[in-house]
């Protein structure tokens, strides 16, 4: 990717913006937590696949990314800048490509990739987790609970 021009206020605002802890994440953590899940943030779910998820079930398998409607492209909110606008859709569609691989790559070892747009609702994004966690401890359960009876 080709190094663009940027005024000095553009720069000094995107190096301001957060890529940890941002608002949606620590409501949603809140949330998961307050309905009993207990989870490690920031961690890699498979060694080796360098791709860092914002929230992560170990045992369930479950890893959680909390997506920027600008940085991701969210199909309701996205904008296209109009000022270095081949950089910005070379940019945007680089990192949801690289979302869709790195959902490929957890699949690949059994994990559960669940995304989370920054819009959302904390509230109905915990919900939806914790359901998604729920439901893949117990299929988890069952599976290991077949192999003993084998």
């Amino acid at each position: 990717m080709e190094a663009f021009e940027s005024t000095p206020a553009v720069r000094a605002r995107m190096s301001r913006q957060k890529s940890k802890d941002t608002r949606i994440e620590v409501a949603l953590r809140r949330a998961l937590h307050a309905a009993g899940l207990r989870y490690r943030v920031h961690r890699r779910p498979v060694k080796g696949v360098r791709r860092e998820a914002d929230i992560v079930f170990g045992p369930a398998r479950v890893a959680v990314f909390v997506d920027g409607c600008f940085w991701h492209g969210c199909p309701e909110h996205a904008t296209w800048p109009r000022r270095n606008a081949e950089f910005w859709r070379a940019k945007i569609e680089g990192n949801r490509a690289r979302d869709h691989d790195t959902d490929a790559r957890l699949a690949e070892f059994g994990w559960l990739s669940v995304r989370v747009w920054e819009h959302e609702a904390a509230d109905e994004a915990a919900e939806r987790v914790r359901l998604t966690v729920l439901s893949r401890r117990r299929d988890m359960a069952a599976k290991a609970q077949a192999k003993r009876l084998v």
